[in-house]
């Protein structure tokens, strides 16, 4: 092994002599040292796994923004993911088999790396680059996920770069003690902070990888989704990134994660956590062991305005034009429903009464409650409705309206095959991540040949807008940007192509309850 590193510096030292630098296989040169990735011998892609992009936060450096990296002697073997941020153990769940979960080991405070696969043979290539945002609710998830696998995406001609970031309370702590202790007064969204990291990370060393510093998409599922509407409205992002793809999640109209937070507000929570953990200080909060912090997470776990990441709402942002204004790819899931178990119809229907008040009429109209077999879908309807269609329909009205770039805005309703009868979720929360990134083979299903031409398709769609913005392309159905008069999506589907906006008059329903609140 030692001969080959050698060999392999050998080769760096001379490649360096010409005039057109080379990636030079799975060895590259950064900032802080040697890097050694793995080629795979079928494809030629070289991936590089568990690359640090930041200082372990740990000990002094827990709760605070992510720090550099310090140099390194020899070669760092990158052939294996970074452990991902504490959380519980991954366990199957709702639609989720172990496909969808991340490796149960490692799992550490040391988390703040990221990996990268690419095809490109030069570091001149300039390649489009997609940096990818795990989903999670901000409480759980990792880079490891076989799902998010880049090998497809690369032989494809793109750099594709998955991250980590802090999650649950290590992610978003906030406190009046932290705050003081910050030069920019203010405390929590760290793991917003790391995702910032790695793109800053992404910007002086893609080029290594072949990757173009200058086209670099964001990309995310879910809380990803969020954390990719929210790198949208931070001023701390702007030009670090050049357009946006958020799959199933933003936060305009509510807060699906959990009630609105200010810094003021998280930092009450974060007196109480200190105070039930019998923290009396910042010392005695970074001496807590993970696992006590972890057994007592609640109430922080996602990210707020705090006047520095988040200015002001995701809302005032667009409303106001102060957006990183990008093209954006944006949509949901038909089943995007993130409710288990419905409510007999007669108790659904109470619910609605007390809620929605003179409304409630409007909202029975659109979601009906004759039988008990409606009352269920229309509960499974509005989850999906309010968590996500609202967020996303909104989100491409504000663009339009106050953005110089477009909106792309898909539906995706192809159901995954199910390996048991229990498992037919239909076009479910997360469902169309091996599609859009073509991994069905990480997936353990009776995939059809229509399965593969869908994903074939959208990542078709998703590598077109990574390159140039605009996600059309030989071959492809053609796909218009949002317009506000129109309304025009992108269903995919078992056969791909426009229609009007899905469940216009249920949208339609929250937009006016919304508008109603904000009033």
């Amino acid at each position: 092994m030692k001969s080959r590193y050698l060999y392999l510096v050998l080769i760096l030292l001379l490649g360096s002599c010409t005039t057109k630098p080379t990636l030079l296989s799975e060895l590259v040169q950064l900032p802080e040292g040697l890097i050694l990735g793995v080629q795979d011998a079928e494809s030629g892609i070289v991936s590089f796994k568990g690359i640090p992009f930041a200082a372990p936060p740990v000990g002094e450096l827990r709760w605070k923004a992510p720090q550099a990296v310090e140099t390194w002697e020899g070669i760092l073997d990158c052939d294996a993911f970074g452990p991902s941020p504490v959380q519980g153990k991954p366990m199957p769940f709702m639609f989720w088999s172990e496909e969808f979960l991340i490796p149960a080991e490692p799992i550490s405070e040391d988390c703040l790396y990221l990996n990268v696969w690419t095809e490109a043979e030069t570091t001149e290539e300039k390649l489009p680059v997609i940096v990818y945002i795990y989903g999670g609710g901000f409480r759980s998830g990792g880079s490891g996920c076989a799902i998010y696998d880049g090998a497809s995406m690369a032989s494809k001609g793109v750099v594709f770069v998955s991250i980590n970031y802090r999650v649950g309370l290590f992610g978003f702590l906030a406190h009046p003690e932290l705050t003081a202790e910050s030069e920019n007064e203010s405390s929590g969204n760290y793991g917003i902070l790391d995702m910032i990291a790695a793109l800053k990370w992404v910007n002086r060393n893609i080029a290594q990888f072949g990757g173009d510093p200058g086209n670099v998409t964001i990309a995310g599922q879910s809380a990803g989704a969020f954390g990719v509407n929210y790198l949208t409205v931070s001023p701390l992002a702007k030009g670090i990134f050049h357009r946006a793809i958020a799959e199933s999640g933003a936060t305009f109209v509510s807060s699906p994660l959990g009630p609105a937070l200010n810094l003021s507000a998280a930092e009450e929570l974060g007196v109480v956590f200190a105070k039930n953990m019998g923290a009396g200080s910042l010392d005695d909060l970074r001496a807590l062991p993970s696992d006590s912090i972890l057994l007592a997470s609640g109430g922080l776990n996602s990210p707020y305005v705090d006047g520095y990441v988040i200015p002001e709402s995701v809302m005032d942002t667009y409303a106001k034009g102060n957006q990183n204004d990008v093209p954006v790819l944006i949509g949901w899931n038909r089943d995007d429903k993130m409710l288990v178990r419905p409510q007999p119809s007669v108790i659904f229907r109470e619910q609605i009464l007390e809620r929605y008040g003179e409304l409630a009429d409007d909202f029975f109209a659109v979601y009906p409650t004759a039988t008990e077999e409606e009352a269920a879908r229309s509960q499974f309807d509005m989850s999906r409705d309010q968590t996500f269609g609202i967020q996303v329909y909104t989100w491409a009205k504000m663009q339009t309206k106050s953005g110089r770039s477009g909106a792309w805005v898909y539906n995706f309703n192809r159901e995954l095959p199910a390996y048991a009868p229990e498992t037919a979720f239909g076009a479910f929360h997360s469902g169309e991540i091996v599609n859009a990134y073509d991994n069905l083979h990480t997936l353990d299903r009776p995939w059809e040949a229509i399965d593969q031409q869908i994903a074939d398709q959208m990542s078709a769609y998703w590598v077109n807008f990574a390159n140039s913005g605009n996600p059309n392309g030989s071959g492809l159905p053609q796909w218009d940007p949002y317009d506000l008069q129109n309304e025009q999506v992108m269903l995919l589907d078992t056969i791909v192509g426009q229609q009007t906006l899905p469940d216009r008059g249920k949208l339609g329903f929250w937009e006016q309850w919304y508008d109603r609140e904000v009033e």
